[in-house]
């Protein structure tokens, strides 16, 4: 593949991405105050909140096996644009909140074609730049959901509650189009055979499995936070529904920056685990203390913290999920990790959706501040474990 081509063909690839994620969170901000107005309760949002979840952890395993096998990326990622495109329509078009659960639960099937994305895009780059490449994706990612979550607000307070279900479902359509045009190398995809046994070695990698259950425990705290509750606790509080976006803006903004400087700056100066490990600890103080804050100007501090931290999360343990991954298997490497972090999409909001129903809104930030330590505490455990066995291995080669 010419320099040239390869430039326009990541272009097409990155806009098709952009396009996948705005469609998801254009309407995310305004989902569960939405609900609300149709009579869901807490529990009844927190399902549907999981359900998004759910379905990427049911169908991201199979989607990165059958795509694998058959040594294919390109149909699955048409096959989720028009899957997109579908939930927003159901969205926009229904006034039962059975129909708002099928909707979100077909967004999460949609979103478990991103491995395949993942996979299709660090293809197109040498080994030593996974990291580059996730960096970039992961961009690109915060940049569709930082544009479309601060579009939110304004477009319900121009035109209502369904407009922005409106604009995800063509954005969807035309990006179904452009995906038509996406780059595969089938030449590489086709020159080694692969075999069945050689996928569920895969599932048994002991990084794979550490990062993914660091990465549970980092999904649920998004997903129950700027993701979940915090717009309708910034309600709660007094915020007016047209400031929203200023809550987003404030979250996202550091979000996308911490994605730029992850792979050029901080892990270089501080290491993989080290990173992880303070980004952690900074997500869950800034978490834990967010019932504290009852004005906008606080709350817009705390996220913007919590945004920062968060984003030097997610690019990084994308990279160390598939870094010591063959090609062949990355799709299988990228669906285990995904779908068992699906389970932080589906058990972070859905907790905290019991937990708020029966004891108040800020009882969920409680328990995903919690998470956040124990996520720590792997890592200190990890890390340790790692040295000292670094350590034992050098004194018997000396």
């Amino acid at each position: 593949m010419s320099s040239l081509y390869s430039v326009k063909d990541k272009y097409i690839f990155l806009i098709v991405s952009f396009a996948l994620w705005f469609s998801h969170f254009i309407y995310l901000p305004i989902l569960t105050p939405y609900i609300e107005t149709m009579g869901g309760k807490y529990i009844f949002i927190g399902i549907v909140l999981s359900s998004y979840g759910l379905m990427q952890f049911l169908f991201r395993l199979p989607i990165g096996i059958y795509s694998d096998l058959f040594r294919l990326r390109r149909p699955f990622i048409v096959a989720g644009m028009l899957i997109s495109t579908t939930s927003c329509l159901v969205f926009a078009l229904t006034d039962s909140l059975g129909w708002v659960l099928i909707a979100r639960s077909l967004a999460g099937i949609a979103a478990a074609t991103w491995v395949v994305f993942t996979v299709l895009y660090s293809s197109y780059f040498v080994d030593r730049e996974v990291h580059r490449a996730m960096s970039s994706i992961s961009f690109v990612v915060v940049l569709a959901q930082l544009i479309g979550m601060s579009l939110s607000g304004i477009i319900v307070n121009e035109w209502g509650w369904r407009a922005p279900f409106w604009v995800g479902g063509i954005t969807s359509v035309m990006a179904a189009i452009l995906s038509l045009f996406i780059y595969e190398n089938k030449e590489v995809n086709a020159s080694v055979p692969v075999k069945v046994k050689d996928l569920t070695s895969v599932i048994k990698e002991p990084m794979l499995i550490k990062v993914s259950l660091l990465s549970i425990l980092a999904h649920s705290i998004i997903f129950t936070t700027m993701f979940g509750f915090i717009p309708a606790y910034a309600l709660k509080i007094g915020i007016h529904a047209s400031d929203i976006s200023l809550i987003v803006f404030s979250f996202m903004i550091p979000h996308a920056i911490a994605t730029l400087f992850m792979g050029k700056v901080i892990v270089p100066l501080l290491g993989k685990w080290k990173s992880l490990n303070i980004a952690f600890l900074a997500s869950a103080f800034f978490t834990l203390i967010t019932p504290f804050m009852e004005s906008k100007g606080l709350l817009m501090i705390i996220q913007g913290f919590n945004g920062f931290s968060l984003g030097i999360l997610f690019p990084l343990l994308l990279g160390l999920a598939i870094e010591s991954i063959s090609h062949k298997k990355r799709a299988t490497a990228m669906g285990v990790y995904q779908a068992l972090y699906a389970l932080g999409m589906f058990s972070g909001p859905f907790i905290a959706g019991v937990l708020n129903s029966g004891f108040g809104i800020t009882s969920g930030f409680y328990f995903t501040g919690i998470l956040g330590l124990i996520a720590s505490i792997l890592i200190i455990t990890w890390s340790r474990k790692e040295a000292i066995a670094l350590k034992e291995h050098r004194s018997i080669s000396s």
